[in-house]
């Protein structure tokens, strides 16, 4: 049974935050034109201390993925050789890897090709120019070269006195101004915005499909607050990114529409910010130096990612 059609309201929204053509017509990088040089200046200015916190989770076998979507596979690791002398008896021994998985299936940033509605993706491509032997034509990954900027923790759940949120629960722009507030610094251009919603806690009990569903996530209001502030590119600590199941019915995905098609902004999933806000609030500081370069796959939709926060 097909899917009733894309309703009026997002195309108001669509237009409203849509940047095709602001950076020209053969623009693939969408948003990640806003980290300047001069951001990433200011951006390093932000470390205070050198504590480095790791954001990603394990990349392991018994993943966060549940068979929920079809193909994003958990990591599946083997050794294609262990301590084999190449060289004969006696010399250097050594040991390889080989991995098989979903480019999304842990940590990771979608990429602009990601998601297409109407037949199109970012700039106003046609969706038709992913295929299999060309993947992502235009956008891919690997196009987004260099994500290191100023992030911004805009920590949802502590703003509002709680652990973390319900599942279900649909983040508002009142809460990110509620979670900007307490962060006390403003959101600016170029900045790269981390929202915590608590949800990475269900996945640390071990319960995988609580983790997935029903999820707290950004609602289909939330673009426009990204795009008023020129935001870079925004993850946070859950599976779907949105709030899933969706705030309305049978409106899949239209954040991920919004986001990556409309406003060509990287957006981020499955992203363990749970130390980081701890540090945060005990350092009473938000901002910090936040490196998370996404692996080259050429034409790749997605890719994990292993970010740093350097406070």
């Amino acid at each position: 049974m097909s899917q009733p059609a894309l309703p009026p309201e997002f195309f108001d929204i669509a237009k409203r935050v849509n940047n095709w053509g602001r950076w020209g017509a053969e623009d693939e990088i969408g948003t990640l034109n806003l980290i300047t040089d001069d951001v990433v200046r200011e951006a390093a200015a932000a470390i205070r201390t050198g504590r480095r916190i790791p954001l990603a989770l394990p990349l392991q076998a018994d993943g966060v993925q549940t068979g929920m979507i079809p193909g994003r596979i958990n990591p599946l690791h083997a050794m294609v050789q262990i301590n084999q002398e190449l060289f004969g008896p006696g010399t250097v021994a050594t040991s390889d890897d080989a991995v098989t998985m979903g480019l999304q299936a842990a940590t990771h940033w979608d990429a602009l090709t990601h998601a297409s509605h109407s037949g199109k993706i970012y700039n106003g491509r046609p969706a038709s120019t992913i295929t299999p032997h060309t993947r992502a034509e235009f956008s891919g990954i690997d196009k987004a070269r260099h994500v290191v900027s100023r992030g911004v923790l805009l920590d949802v759940a502590r703003a509002k006195g709680l652990d973390r949120l319900e599942g279900g629960y649909a983040v508002t722009p009142q809460d990110l101004d509620e979670a900007e507030e307490l962060a006390g610094t403003k959101v600016r251009s170029g900045d790269i915005v981390l929202v915590r919603t608590g949800q990475m806690q269900v996945y640390f009990t071990g319960d995988k499909h609580g983790y997935g569903y029903p999820s707290p996530g950004l609602s289909v209001r939330t673009p426009e607050w990204f795009h008023a502030r020129d935001v870079a590119a925004v993850a946070n600590d859950t599976l779907t990114f949105e709030i899933f199941p969706p705030e309305i019915e049978n409106l899949w995905l239209p954040v991920h529409a919004l986001d990556l098609v409309e406003m060509g902004m990287l957006q981020g999933q499955n992203w363990n910010l749970e130390e980081l806000s701890t540090a945060c609030a005990e350092d009473k500081r938000y901002s910090f130096l936040l490196s998370a370069m996404p692996e080259p796959f050429v034409g790749g939709t997605g890719t994990p990612v292993a970010p740093v926060a350097i406070l």
